[in-house]
């Protein structure tokens, strides 16, 4: 398939070097299953699910029928002061899956809108009792929480935030959790959690009752997977207890399955009060993402309002628009029928195995990784994250897409892969790294 120049003129692409791309263009013509073909014929390996969001592989039929079906029924109604069967079911669906207790649903389009919806229920449940003084809210150095004002706002990636300086006030951050020390370490380090005390600081310093509530990656996952340490998760939780401050666990990465477990709520045994979701939630049929809160801030929100009265001010055009629920539907069904969560979890450590394998090669500096997700930092070459970018073209024309973020590369193949997957998988890095160093 061939491209005058001036076709791809018109559009401008997010989050990519519009020039490089347009001067050698990568286009994905086909998907099906594992593989990607590009306009060349190539077919390459999903290495990276997409963008961590085609858990289930891509062209799933039963999805596909589904939308269409839904399509053909009824294609869309008005979200205010309307609803749709479709909506419910699949609200029932995820509740079904999420830990006990964090049950109440909000769609929206995307984890960035989850985000910032996220952060107006929670202004709206400490207005709603009597605590509408804490207006400030933490997160942590090199968080990624969408590109929305709000998650703009709390991401501690700088290249995200350093030409758009009309932010948020009151943001908070604190440290990271990759270590040195760490380096080289599969699953949970066992150094760092007493970077937990950050938090504490932040407390001591502001006070607990100016602090709204602390966002967090239980693994960060576009900086390129960084793990929790041992006992992390845990403290943080417990000084949100001690001084009423919410904990928003943001899963748009780690939800469904990611690290074989429903939710990293579930693989940490770490219950936040709010979740925030996307991507997996329709395998990356149709766009869509979730706000999901505990009965208690629900409650107090919808019971402050008179009767017969609107209780939340906010919600989106295509929000739970019926053909998003019905890929929703479908998707939670295919994880069901076919127990993805618990396929993924037993190929979890033959699949971080092979990756570790790669700690040989000279121009890898890290390797992290917990269930089915993975990170290889690389030794840097000119401006931060020139060699990453390089490193990305090349291997998607050696027949692999890794998504790099930096210079780091974030593996995590479809949650059906099979061994020979991962096999291929990590034949193909070592192919295209060993004389990258």
């Amino acid at each position: 398939m061939q491209f005058a120049a001036n076709d791809l003129a018109d559009y401008w692409m997010p989050f990519t070097g519009n020039r490089d791309f347009k001067a050698e263009p990568r286009l994905v013509v086909r998907s099906e299953g594992m593989y990607l073909w590009d306009h060349k014929g190539g077919k390459i390996l999903d290495g990276s699910s997409a963008l961590f969001n085609v858990a289930l592989g891509h062209g799933r039929r039963e999805i596909a029928e589904a939308v269409y079906q839904q399509l053909q029924l009824n294609d869309y109604i008005a979200p205010f002061q309307l609803g749709h069967p479709g909506a419910f079911e699949l609200a029932r669906l995820v509740a079904a899956i999420l830990p006990e207790g964090i049950d109440h649903i909000f769609f929206v389009n995307s984890g960035s809108e989850a985000i910032d919806s996220a952060l107006k229920i929670i202004m709206a449940y400490n207005h709603a009792r009597g605590e509408g003084g804490r207006i400030r809210f933490v997160s942590r150095e090199r968080a990624y929480h969408g590109v929305n004002i709000g998650g703009t706002s709390l991401s501690g990636m700088v290249r995200n935030r350093d030409v758009f300086p009309l932010t948020m006030p009151y943001v908070v951050t604190m440290r990271h959790t990759w270590l040195p020390e760490n380096r080289f370490t599969k699953g949970q380090p066992e150094r760092g959690a007493e970077l937990a005390e950050d938090l504490q600081r932040i407390v001591d310093t502001y006070g607990a009752k100016t602090i709204a509530a602390c966002f967090i990656e239980p693994v960060a996952g576009s900086t390129g997977c960084l793990v929790p340490p041992l006992g992390y998760l845990e403290r943080i939780r417990e000084i949100c207890d001690r001084n009423g401050i919410l904990l928003v666990f943001d899963e748009v990465i780690t939800g469904f399955g990611r690290l074989g477990a429903p939710f990293a709520a579930h693989r940490f045994n770490v219950k936040p009060d709010i979740i925030t979701m996307a991507k997996a939630l329709t395998n990356g049929a149709q766009p869509m993402g979730a706000v999901v809160v505990k009965r208690e801030i629900y409650d107090a929100i919808v019971n402050a309002a008179p009767d017969n009265a609107i209780e939340f001010f906010h919600g989106y055009t295509y929000s739970a628009h019926p053909a998003a629920c019905a890929a929703g539907i479908a998707t939670q069904r295919i994880f069901a029928a076919e127990r993805v969560f618990e396929k993924a979890a037993a190929l979890s450590d033959y699949f971080l195995d092979r990756i570790f394998e790669l700690r040989d090669l000279e121009v890898i500096t890290d390797i992290r990784g917990i269930g089915m997700m993975a990170a290889i930092d690389v030794k840097p070459k000119g401006a931060p994250g020139a060699h990453g970018t390089a490193l990305q073209k090349k291997l998607f024309w050696n027949g692999l897409h890794v998504k790099f973020t930096a210079d780091a590369g974030i593996i995590a193949l479809p949650l059906v892969a099979e061994r020979r997957h991962v096999d291929e998988l990590v034949d193909l890095l070592r192919a295209t790294l060993k004389d990258a160093a």
